[in-house]
């Protein structure tokens, strides 16, 4: 009976936030080992399919490094990046987009659909979702086929919560010279959020959040306002892989979108606690 009454009480904790998100929409940028380990790749999508049965829009891009390394090894070519950012010659982006979309985008899809949710995967390239530009770093390096978001065409994504589908992106883009390039990840899901003002923009990683020491999860910082994070750049607190998180979390905000948040994605359920309980479990970024 005790237990039964402690599930009650959490049912009871979240209905406030479930009326309060019914009908707006969320984007979560799909990344880390929740994207590598079965056990929580599955728990991710239960969340989602959560969120989407209790009358939430979820939106998703994913990434794929790790996945895009390993195929690139086994065709006998090393992965090379110049400051954080893959070097992508026509045979790499090639390689880029056959598993973003053939592999990763469409497992997902299909897993979503083994446990009772609707969703169709999508390349940033379909009806010019993401239009994109060559990115030309400021040391001048060619990097290749690396895009920089020139536009977000959202409409495709607007058909598909009429429809009640979810959607999930491949972050890959189209230039107006037909090139595909490759898009970071958390770049897209931030333009992404930005240009269809969603409710929420969720960022899983392998942290806790943003940590204050990054070897104590005690000093997470649960949140931050925008006008603190250069102060926190300059201290090296947000440092490497967290600043592009950040960078799109800002993007989002400063577009009109309400709360952004990095959770672990380690943490079981990590999207139904940070989402559906009062304290959550990473940093939330506000404006």
């Amino acid at each position: 009976m005790e237990d039964a009454i402690e599930k009650a009480k959490v049912l009871m904790e979240a209905l406030p936030y479930i009326k309060a998100f019914r009908g707006k929409t969320v984007l979560i940028k799909y990344g880390g080992s929740a994207m590598v380990d079965d056990n929580l790749k599955i728990n991710i999508i239960q969340d989602i399919i959560f969120m989407q049965y209790v009358g939430m829009n979820p939106i998703i891009v994913h990434g794929g490094g790790y996945k895009i390394n390993e195929v690139m090894r086994e065709l006998g070519k090393e992965p090379t990046f110049v400051k954080g950012m893959r070097v992508t010659d026509k045979e790499t982006a090639e390689i880029v987009e056959s598993v973003l979309e053939e592999k990763i985008n469409s497992e997902l899809v299909g897993l979503i659909s083994e446990h009772g949710g609707n969703a169709v995967g999508l390349s940033g390239k379909d009806k010019s979702l993401i239009m994109a530009t060559r990115h030309i770093p400021e040391s001048g390096e060619d990097v290749g086929f690396v895009g920089d978001v020139e536009s977000i065409n959202p409409d495709i994504l607007n058909t598909l919560k009429k429809k009640g589908i979810i959607p999930v992106i491949a972050p890959v883009g189209i230039g107006s010279d037909s090139h595909t390039y490759n898009i970071n990840a958390d770049t897209a899901a931030g333009e992404i959020a930005a240009a269809l003002k969603v409710n929420k923009l969720v960022i899983l990683t392998d942290v806790r959040g943003i940590l204050r020491d990054q070897k104590d999860d005690g000093t997470l910082l649960s949140t931050i306002r925008i006008d603190e994070v250069q102060g926190l750049m300059e201290e090296a607190i947000i440092s490497s892989g967290m600043i592009p998180k950040v960078n799109a979390c800002i993007r989002a905000l400063r577009a009109g979108v309400a709360k952004t948040h990095i959770i672990d994605g380690r943490i079981l359920h990590s999207l139904l606690l940070e989402i559906y309980t009062d304290k959550g479990i990473g940093t939330e970024i506000i404006k």
